[in-house]
Order: C-alpha cells, then sequence, then structure tokens
C-alpha cells in the first residue's frame, strides 16, 4: 500500500517539469543539498515547540510588557446567576431570536429588555481581554520581526532578489543554502502552531480569511519546497513578513492606548501592505511564477497548483487590502483608527 502511494503520490509529472525525473536531482556531495520531502517532518515538532515557548513567552515577558506600556481591561459586568439562560447559552444560541427571547423570558418571569441585557453581559464575559490579545500581537510581533531579519540578510546578496530569471535558471537543479532551509522550515513550523491555535486566538470577523489563510500558507510552503520553487518561496515570505511586523506592532500600540503613534505606524503599515500585496506581488511574484517560469520550463501539474495557491493569497490580500482602505477613510475623515477593523467586539454597557 506504501508503495503503490509513494508511486502515485511522487510521480515526475506532478512535481516536475517535462523530461525532468527525481533521479536527475539526486543529492550529490559537491553539489550541496536539494529539498526533500522529508525535510519537512520536522515542521511538526517545530509547531509544538513554538506553542510551548509562546506558552511561556506570554506569560514571563508579553504580560508583564503589557502593564509596562500601559495596557488596561475593560471592567466586564457579571451577569447574574440563572441556569436556563445559562444552559441556553451553551447549547443553544449565543445571539438568541426575538422568538427565542420571548419564549426564555416567560420561562425565567424577566421582560425582554432583561433577557437581551443578560446575553450581551454574557458575550462580553467570553471576549478575550485586551491583555490577551496584546500576548498575541506581541508573539507574532516577535517572530516576524526575527523572520523578516533574518530572511533579509539572507536573501540581501542573493541573485535572484535583483533578476527574477534566476529564480528559474537552472531549475530544478538548485541547492538550497543552509540558511534557506531553516528559513522554510521556521516559517512553515510557525503558520502550522498559528492553525493548531485558531480555536484559542482571539476570533475576528475574518476567522475564516485567516484559516484559509494559515492553510494556504502551509501548502504553498509545503509544496513550493518539494518541487524547488524555493527561491521564489523566499520572496514570498519576505513580502509577507514585511507589512506583518508593522501590523502587530500597531495593534501592541493601539491595546497600551498609545493612540498617535499607533495611528502614524497604522499609515507606515497601510502603505506597505497596500504597495507588496496589491504591486509587487501580482506585478513581480505573479508575473515571475506565471509568465518568466515558462521561459525555462513547460508547464506541468506543479506550476498550476504552485500558481493557483499564490492567486488565493492574492484575493485574501484583496480583500484584507478592502479592510484597510475602510479603515484609512475612517482615520482620514474622523481623525483617528478607532479600532481593528476586523474585530467583533461588541459594545459594553458601563
Amino acid at each position: 500500500m506504501e508503495d503503490l502511494l509513494n508511486e502515485w503520490l511522487w510521480r515526475d509529472e506532478y512535481w516536475l517539469p517535462p523530461g525532468i525525473h527525481w533521479q536527475d536531482i539526486e543529492m550529490k556531495e559537491d553539489e550541496g543539498h536539494y529539498p526533500v520531502p522529508r525535510d519537512l517532518i520536522y515542521t511538526l515538532p517545530l509547531a509544538f515547540a513554538f506553542i510551548a515557548f509562546r506558552y511561556v513567552f506570554e506569560r514571563i515577558i508579553a504580560v508583564p510588557l503589557s502593564k509596562c506600556l500601559g495596557v488596561k481591561d475593560r471592567i466586564r459586568i457579571r451577569p447574574a446567576s440563572i441556569p436556563k439562560l445559562e444552559t441556553f447559552y451553551k447549547q443553544n444560541n449565543r445571539q438568541p431570536t426575538q422568538s427565542e427571547v420571548v419564549n426564555l423570558g416567560k420561562q425565567c418571569g424577566l421582560s425582554q429588555r432583561k433577557i437581551q441585557t443578560w446575553f450581551r453581559h454574557r458575550r462580553n464575559q467570553d471576549r478575550p481581554s485586551n491583555t490577551k490579545k496584546f500576548c498575541e500581537a506581541s508573539w507574532r510581533f516577535v517572530f516576524y520581526f526575527i523572520a523578516f531579519t533574518a530572511g533579509l540578510a539572507s536573501l540581501i546578496n542573493a541573485p535572484w532578489s535583483w533578476d527574477l530569471r534566476e529564480c528559474w535558471r537552472g531549475y530544478p537543479k538548485q541547492p538550497v543554502s543552509e540558511a534557506h532551509y531553516w528559513y522554510y522550515i521556521m516559517e512553515m513550523g510557525f503558520y502550522v502552531s498559528l492553525l493548531l491555535c485558531v480555536s484559542v486566538d482571539v476570533k475576528r470577523k475574518d476567522f475564516k480569511e485567516q484559516v484559509i489563510h494559515h492553510i494556504a500558507t502551509i501548502f504553498l510552503i509545503g509544496f513550493s519546497y518539494c518541487a524547488n520553487f524555493v527561491r521564489v518561496g523566499t520572496l514570498v515570505m519576505l513580502l509577507h513578513d514585511s507589512s506583518d511586523v508593522l501590523l502587530e506592532s500597531a495593534k501592541m500600540l493601539h491595546y497600551g492606548g498609545w493612540t498617535k503613534i499607533c495611528d502614524s505606524l497604522f499609515v507606515v503599515f497601510a502603505l506597505v501592505f497596500l504597495w507588496t500585496r496589491l504591486v509587487v506581488f501580482p506585478g513581480r511574484v505573479l508575473h515571475t511564477t506565471l509568465v518568466l517560469s515558462l521561459e525555462f520550463f513547460e508547464p506541468f501539474c506543479g506550476y498550476y497548483f504552485f500558481n493557483a495557491l499564490l492567486l488565493v493569497l492574492q484575493a485574501l490580500h484583496i480583500f484584507w487590502a478592502y479592510l484597510i482602505l475602510r479603515m484609512i477613510y475612517k482615520f482620514m475623515f474622523m481623525g483617528k483608527v478607532e479600532r481593528d477593523e476586523r474585530s467583533d467586539e461588541e459594545s459594553e454597557v458601563d
């Protein structure tokens, strides 16, 4: 069964250009290291290591840092203990319809207004505190900052950073340096850890889009490594990390109440995001994967699959750009960025 699976899964035409076979890119001592699928097995234990390290980081570093920056949690009204409403909240619906409110009012002997108020207070009890959101943002900031810095240092002198045709020259016989190998493994391990923690992280309006993004990113990193699209893959990761650093740092300042610095940093983030995701990514990265690559090989299954994943990312870029432009509109006409446009936080009663 395993031999049959391997024979079907690792067929040459799925992963390699026509006329190229796996035997042609086997490692030789004088040629360096070629990507092999078994390298990615290390990403799973690395993901669990990231989760454990995050747990320690948030409690030892992020929480004290949040206090130093003035992060304050809102005082929330604790709803009265009403077993019937609590049972309905947990087993049926967190936001009851009007007919359900009427029925619950009859069962508990309360007015509709009191029922609605109870559910609003109960929902607010489950919403994440500013400290929790700060800890999450600070953890991502630390990773993205280190990843971007290390990625930039490893790519600044890489020939394909300046001439995109170098991404494909000699493909697929392109050895991978140790720095780019670890860049890939660390990025994939991090996104696997984000996907594993998605159920406990702060949920926002774009929760489904975030899950799609994490899954597409993991498939993109994993497939591009196996098919040795590593050179263009490193450029994709560097572009994404560049704006993510600014986003997470702006969130940290927002939760701490540093409004003016946060607003200024958000403007910088918006400019970097719109430039890298809506101009550089489609104009340079997608152009080289869709067009320039065909100067060096004929289309094959891996070519179509890789570009399909990149197009999924581009669709998400457009969606998030729409949210960012809405925030810019509020910034220009209201004077400040009031909150994360993706937030689903409900207004609370003082």
